[in-house]
């Protein structure tokens, strides 16, 4: 590839942000479209929009670039938490790192690698022409003294990003700690969760477990909630729950005064008249509790797993980290999530079945990364207009043409294998959630990993050795010279990287601002299905797909930092533009539901570290290739110092993520105690744990009289009446599916009431 066909996916993509950002500057002002745009807003502040028109409205405007720009850190902590805030920190750390690498690079080494093989003077006229493999490190000739400069260049950005490392491991520790000393008290604090209960045949699971914590821990034990297998009832509950939503919409579209009943036909739904629409559904239901009443609501099942409750957070935390029995494989406990956190499902997996989950999701894992070599093969050909021509020969008479051969080059294959990335973190989600995580959070970390080693493995590793390694395996005559073959590798897929940063960095984060999808989505439900606004349907930030991403825009940006530096301009407008962009949408679109305390960071330190550590061997393979033995030796060095770096950060920092200290658990159980709040707070552990399906058992026995639960039922009564449409009143329920309504009903009422 040369400069003219860079240039030309430079002005697409270029072309491409202009025109989506401008784009988005207008449609964010249509009241329409409040929903995409919007939507953290409007489920925690409530917002209202006005319908009056004005020209405004239609021209664009970089205001919310400025509104983006403006909000202070502590804003968006107290938004969207600390993981929002963590996220932000890798931009900027990005943002400085590569600033840095920038001035260095471009202004020393770029001039240098240019000139390569003579010191004379520029040909301004013939760098259009030019291919970029003269920009790299290719170019210098060996045995050339000037090399010193690349590894003083190495020296300079390796010192600066673990200087700027370390001081924001520092900062994000302090962080966590004062998150979680300044945050009001959390029942995950003061429970754990045991799995892997043994079974007796003289006593249930329930008196098993309070007979061991009271012989063990009997100074700290308070009680325990037992977690329940609850069969058909999920499902129910969950149909229920989305009736019981779009009655509630339904309802406050009636006291909208603008509002205007749509009963238009559309192919895919039918009659779009929501009584009609609603009706069907809760007969539906119906028919579903009259095929289930004789099991779902039988006797629920005890599982071998219970959230114990501790009287202090220091009890809490000694049982969640010391092994309770002399097999590990018995009475294992964790820390429990927080309660709106718990994944219920998988608490029902027996625990010696988790490590048989853990090794197929990770045969499961290798295999679609090699069934991914397919797909990055094509694009690696691609690239190559000879072996395409070879491959292709009635399209040689296209392919000659200089714009289609600009278009193939240098913009296809990126835009290709961005589109089979897509289906890569779904994949990984779905693998995470069958390993058998605790938590929902804890399934989002895990599908994070997973997503970095696979595109780092796919875009940089396999892009690498299809690109050049096994093209040229009859060169390599034994398994010594791969790391050489290798050094002379990388340089010559920087310029496929540069292009994957153009589609797959300013693009994506072009379409991200839009929000593509939900904009048709929205559309489509105004319609046709009545644009009504749900506030479950806000989606959360995607850290499982974008840290990855940044991660390795970071890689490429380092390991290509003194071989091809022409990469980081580009990168350093992708992270500034992702800067812009992720803050308006984590002020303005997505809702935070899950909060890991910022354990993100781990992660980011760890690639980072890695990247230069990689970033520092090709380095000495690409000195060695150089004959250059004086750059070659003081690059070693630098490779020892950042793994002693690494392992100080590792013993000094990653404690802090993982567990909590006896010192500030301790101190804030005084300090609960003294002010006389630990009371309430215990008082309240054992409804935090309830498990929603057997709230359904506690209405049937309210219900039946059997429990003093009079005052619910009655409450929910009133809500019923208050919130379901006359027309859906007179629809028979059968006695299922009115406890299932009145249990939402009812969540929804204590939540309003917890608000005010």
């Amino acid at each position: 590839m040369n400069i003219s066909a860079l240039l030309t996916s430079a002005g697409i993509n270029i072309g491409l942000c202009a025109l989506l950002l401008s784009l988005y500057s207008v449609l964010r002002k249509q009241p329409g479209n409040i929903n995409v745009y919007f939507g953290r807003r409007l489920a925690q502040e409530h917002i209202k929009h006005q319908d009056s028109f004005s020209l405004e409205r239609l021209v664009p405007s970089p205001s919310w670039i400025v509104k983006a720009w403006e909000s202070s850190e502590e804003e968006i902590l107290s938004i969207a938490g600390l993981d929002a805030v963590v996220f932000l920190r890798i931009l900027v750390f990005s943002i400085r790192i590569f600033s840095v690498a920038a001035i260095i690079c471009m202004c020393f080494v770029l001039p240098l690698n240019y000139h390569g093989q003579s010191l004379h003077r520029f040909y301004f006229k013939h760098i259009p022409s030019e291919s970029l493999d003269v920009f790299t490190i290719a170019n210098v000739k060996e045995g050339s003294k000037w090399l010193w400069v690349h590894c003083v260049a190495l020296y300079i950005i390796t010192c600066s990003a673990c200087i700027l490392l370390y001081f924001e491991y520092k900062s994000i520790a302090k962080m966590r700690l004062a998150h979680l000393i300044g945050s009001p008290p959390n029942p995950s604090h003061f429970t754990v969760l045991v799995r892997a209960i043994p079974k007796s045949d003289s006593e249930s699971f329930s008196d098993s477990v309070k007979n061991f914590f009271t012989n063990y821990h009997s100074s700290s034990y308070l009680s325990h909630q037992m977690v329940f297998k609850t069969g058909k009832i999920q499902k129910l509950m969950n149909d229920a729950e989305r009736i019981y939503k779009g009655i509630v919409l339904l309802k406050s579209n009636q006291l909208h005064p603008r509002c205007v009943p749509n009963k238009l036909t559309c192919g895919l739904c039918g009659m779009s008249d929501p009584i009609v629409i609603y009706s069907r559904k809760l007969e539906s239901v119906e028919r579903k509790a009259r095929i289930g009443d004789s099991d779902s609501f039988s006797e629920p099942k005890e599982c071998a797993s219970a959230f114990v409750f501790f009287k202090t957070r220091y009890a809490a935390i000694v049982a969640s980290q010391v092994q309770q029995s002399s097999n590990p494989m018995l009475w294992v406990t964790d820390l429990a999530p927080e309660p709106h956190d718990v994944y219920w499902s998988n608490l029902w997996l027996p625990y010696r079945q988790l490590w048989f989950r853990r090794i197929a999701t990770l045969m499961a894992a290798v295999v679609f990364m090699f069934l991914f070599l397919i797909p990055v093969t094509f694009v690696q050909g691609l690239s190559q207009l000879e072996q395409l021509q070879q491959m292709f020969p009635f399209l040689k008479s296209i392919l000659k043409k200089t714009f289609v051969s600009q278009i193939v080059t240098g913009y296809l294959p990126s835009v290709i294998l961005q589109l089979f990335l897509y289906i890569v973190p779904p994949t990984m989600m779905l693998f995470s959630a069958i390993e058998g995580p605790i938590s929902h959070s804890g399934r989002k970390k895990s599908a994070c990993c997973k997503v970095l080693y696979f595109t780092i493995w796919n875009v940089f590793f396999v892009n690498v050795l299809s690109g050049s390694v096994i093209s040229q395996l009859n060169v390599i005559s034994s398994p010594k010279g791969i790391p050489t073959q290798l050094a002379k590798a990388v340089p010559r897929q920087a310029t496929f990287f540069i292009t994957y940063v153009l589609t797959s960095g300013w693009a994506s984060l072009s379409s991200e601002v839009v929000q593509l999808f939900a904009l048709i989505l929205n559309s489509f439900k105004r319609v046709f299905c009545g644009g009504s606004y749900d506030s479950d349907s806000t989606p959360s930030f995607p850290y499982h797909t974008e840290v990855p991403k940044v991660l390795l825009f970071g890689l490429l940006g380092f390991t290509c930092s003194i071989l091809a530096p022409l990469i980081l301009p580009f990168l350093l407008v992708y992270f500034f533009l992702g800067y812009v962009v992720y803050r308006n949408q984590i002020l303005n679109v997505y809702c935070s539901k899950y909060e890991t305390g910022g354990q993100f960071w781990p992660i980011v330190h760890n690639t980072t570290v890695f990247s230069l550590i990689l970033t520092q061997i090709i380095a000495l393979g690409v000195f060695g290739i150089k004959h250059s033995p004086v750059a070659s030796g003081f690059t070693i060095p630098l490779l020892l110092f950042t793994l002693l770096f690494n392992e100080y950060c590792r013993q000094r920092f990653s404690p802090i993520f993982h567990s909590y200290s006896a010192e500030v658990l301790i101190k804030m159980d005084r300090e609960d105690e003294g002010s006389g709040r630990l009371d309430g707070i215990l008082e309240q552990l054992q409804a935090a744990y309830c498990q929603p399906e057997m709230m359904v058992h506690d209405i049937l026995d309210c219900e039946d009289g059997n429990s003093g639960g009079g005052e619910s039922i009655r409450c929910s009564q009133e809500l019923h009446k208050a919130f379901v449409h006359p027309a859906l009143g007179r629809t028979s329920f059968s006695r299922l599916q009115q406890v299932l309504l009145w249990l939402s009903l009812l969540v929804t009422f204590q939540e309003r009431n917890a608000s005010k």
